[in-house]
């Protein structure tokens, strides 16, 4: 029987890494996949690490049948062992229903990663779908911390230096190094219009705390 997994945890937990790792490991044992993903950071077709690694993916799009992409794959002579999904907290509750279809009707080994919760702390839709359908839920093991060093929960939308309460659900962050600081780099000054994501602990994210010297910790921005 095939089964439905939802692996989840914050920004920089591994997610993406974790995924292309499960993809090469089936792969080296003569399984082939479909590696898909919804949003990527990087706006490409493709599942981006921050680590480094690339993968060439199939993106879904709004109305996507993930059904039809493998019925696709199977029209052209190809065989389809297991699905990964990357950023699968964009999809929808419904495309997250045809994913749970293809375990159990196809037998297909079904890996979805993504964050599990919006900058608003809500469960994104799709991953409330997932964690009501999925047959394993795995936290990501790899520790994020708050900068106050408790662990970080809560994926913060930062403008101007202030924590974001409102606004578009989906804000893609992009992976050029020109717009990602690292944490020895110097106090960059932001522009009014700069949107990055730091991670937060609980308190720190409700009291809208980004610490002392939010600017040069190594958080992605986008302009």
């Amino acid at each position: 029987m095939g089964r439905l997994k939802f692996c989840y945890g914050p920004m920089d937990c591994g997610k993406s890494t974790l995924a292309l790792q499960i993809d090469h490991n089936h792969a080296r044992q003569g399984r082939r996949g479909l590696v898909l993903v919804r949003h990527d950071r990087s706006g490409e077709p493709q599942i981006t690490s921050r680590i480094g690694i690339t993968r060439r993916a199939v993106e879904v799009g709004t109305a996507t049948d993930v059904r039809e992409l493998v019925r696709q794959e199977w029209a052209r002579g190809q065989h389809v062992d297991y699905v990964i999904v990357d950023e699968a907290q964009f999809l929808s509750p419904a495309q997250v229903d045809q994913l749970a279809e293809l375990a159990d009707d196809v037998q297909l080994d079904v890996y979805c990663f993504g964050i599990a919760t919006d900058f608003r702390s809500r469960l994104f839709p799709g991953a409330a779908r997932l964690f009501e359908l999925a047959d394993e839920l795995q936290p990501v093991q790899v520790e994020v911390l708050c900068w106050c060093g408790l662990p970080g929960r809560f994926n913060a939308r930062v403008r101007n230096g202030e924590v974001v309460r409102e606004g578009d659900t989906v804000v893609v962050a992009d992976t050029e190094q020109s717009v990602v600081e690292s944490s020895a780099s110097a106090r960059f000054e932001a522009d009014p219009d700069t949107v990055r994501y730091q991670v937060l602990c609980r308190r720190h994210y409700r009291q809208g705390d980004l610490g002392p010297t939010a600017a040069q910790h190594g958080q992605l921005r986008l302009t």
